[in-house]
């Protein structure tokens, strides 16, 4: 009887310890989901304060370049796009065709930038 018990017991304590074992993995998994859909929520919103941002510093450009006239909000829109591609490295013919204007157009919104650009690199060396 008491060999009988002891086994009894025995199987018990081997079944909740296998059972423990399958609950931990599973809380792993869980809390590895939970940690991985943070970080992928962060970096989301760390890519919008970016854009954000660099909205910012292009908007402070185009306002130093054009002190005293406001561009309405489509055209500052326009002029914002353009500048990021050209800080991309995109080519003019690029930047002309992305936002479908003339070449000649895409320079002359770009002219200022491009000039103030060239007389940065000429105090830098």
């Amino acid at each position: 009887m008491m060999e009988w018990a002891l086994s009894i017991l025995f199987g018990a304590a081997v079944l909740l310890l296998v059972w423990s074992f399958v609950k931990a993995r599973k809380a792993t998994q869980i809390e590895k989901s939970e940690i991985e859909q943070f970080s992928i929520s962060v970096m989301e919103e760390m890519q919008q304060v970016q854009q954000q941002m660099r909205n910012l510093e292009l908007d402070q450009e185009i306002i130093a370049q054009e002190a005293g006239l406001k561009p309405g909000a489509e055209q500052r829109e326009l002029l914002r796009v353009v500048i990021d591609l050209y800080r991309r490295g995109y080519s003019i013919e690029g930047i002309a065709a992305e936002t479908k204007r003339t070449e000649s157009e895409t320079k002359l919104m770009l002219a200022p930038y491009m000039e103030r650009k060239s007389e940065r690199r000429k105090v830098a060396k």
